[in-house]
């Protein structure tokens, strides 16, 4: 679709992701396995989210996040990615 990203992600058991950061705002749902989100907000508090299947999370646009998974995991997620880089508002950075 023109407006939304989706993607499918295969986390496996003691992924330890690195931090990404972008403008799109992420929903996940987990479909299978368990982990957590540890996720940095605006003022440099850190929170963590532990998920597993079924749970449904969002991140916000432009917090820094990383997924841990604690055994093997699959997340769908969608974002507004599609509609941002149609308009020229997107952007990304790897802190």
């Amino acid at each position: 679709m023109p407006t939304l990203a989706a993607y499918l992600q295969l986390l496996p058991a003691g992924f330890h992701g690195a931090p990404y950061q972008s403008t799109e705002a992420f929903v996940h749902y987990v479909v299978e396995g368990s982990g957590s989100t540890a996720i940095r907000a605006a003022d440099g508090a850190m929170c963590s989210i532990d998920w597993s299947r079924g749970d449904l999370f969002v991140i916000p646009g432009w917090l820094a996040h990383h997924h841990i998974a604690g055994e093997d995991a699959v997340l769908f997620n969608f974002s507004d990615a599609a509609a941002q880089q149609n308009l020229g508002l997107w952007r990304e950075r790897r802190p």
